[in-house]
């Protein structure tokens, strides 16, 4: 029997069946896999909180060794976090589809994934109302984020290979991410520049990131490349192409070198030129099919707000192939 024999006041009850490709995993394991629109790490409260009957026993212990046939009968409380993951239709702009992924073109000031403070309105919201696909897959098939107010576009997938396959090629840097970002300050010296510096939790404010020394901080390697586009008094131009992903890397990247992104508040930046949204925008998607194993490239058009500032700096955007 579950801990709240309460009336459900909302909660949603299933029952589940453990099936024999996961005979011998750990509880917590094989619910994510049954249950993938919920995150692991919320289905180990919920077990850990009594919420779960195995067999007709409540069973606590999200590291619990499951058998094939086993009966499950989960108990979904009505947190912001369980309600996050329904679909809400939204206008998305779709670039390419076929059955297995997708590429969209984000606009600035959409959340990709729910958080704390953003429960609804998110992509992933848009993608369950859009897409039956989506909710059969992990986060509805979003392997990669941007920023909420970075532009541009993301791949998305649509079959369990697909994703299975694009976070491969993610994890060995075998898609290849290029930004265009308007900048603070005259650029001096080489117009490439390859940043090679690692990043981790900014110590002195554990709401941003920061370049860290490893030996005395936790972080991880992260490279970015930079090239000039055009260059003014007041900012530049530049492309940005992603070596690695790490969080806000080419915002932390840039602050780094002293050329914050204009309206970038979080890493020194301020609102300029009519912009108020940090100005980076991902403009070229390209890497593999992976399952039809087809070359793919994307480009995004530069997002108005962004073309309207570099005109009233009288700045450029020829892009080097």
């Amino acid at each position: 029997m579950l801990v709240d024999d309460a009336p459900d006041g909302g909660a949603e009850s299933r029952a589940l069946l453990v099936p024999a490709g996961w005979h011998g995993q750990r509880l917590d394991r094989a619910l994510a896999a049954l249950v993938p629109e919920l995150s692991r790490s919320y289905l180990q409260q919920l077990i850990e909180g009594g919420q779960l009957a195995l067999n007709g026993a409540r069973a606590s212990k999200p590291a619990l060794r499951v058998k094939a046939g086993d009966a499950l009968c989960l108990r979904i409380l009505p947190t912001p976090q369980s309600q996050a993951f329904v679909p809400q239709a939204m206008a998305l702009e779709v670039v390419f589809e076929d059955e297995h992924l997708a590429v969209i073109d984000k606009p600035a000031a959409l959340v990709v994934h729910p958080a704390p403070g953003n429960w609804g309105g998110t992509l992933l919201n848009g993608l369950l109302a859009r897409d039956e696909r989506a909710r059969q897959l992990p986060r509805a098939g979003i392997v990669h984020r941007l920023d909420k107010d970075t532009s541009g576009l993301m791949v998305v997938a649509r079959s369990r290979a697909a994703m299975a396959g694009l976070v491969e090629r993610l994890a060995a840097r075998q898609v290849r991410r290029e930004y265009v970002a308007l900048a603070h300050g005259a650029w001096r010296g080489a117009a490439q520049r390859t940043v090679d510096a690692p990043i981790g939790r900014d110590p002195r404010n554990r709401l941003r990131m920061a370049v860290v020394d490893l030996e005395k901080n936790a972080g991880k390697a992260a490279q970015t490349f930079v090239t000039l586009l055009h260059n003014s008094e007041q900012g530049c131009v530049l492309q940005c192409r992603l070596g690695t992903g790490r969080t806000h890397q080419i915002r932390v990247h840039l602050a780094h070198l002293g050329h914050p992104l204009l309206a970038d508040a979080l890493y020194g930046g301020a609102p300029a030129a009519g912009l108020t949204r940090q100005a980076l925008h991902a403009r070229r998607l390209a890497f593999e099919h992976p399952v039809t194993l087809q070359p793919l490239a994307f480009d995004s058009p530069l997002p108005p707000d962004m073309a309207q500032a570099m005109r009233q700096w009288a700045l450029g955007y020829n892009l080097p192939e």
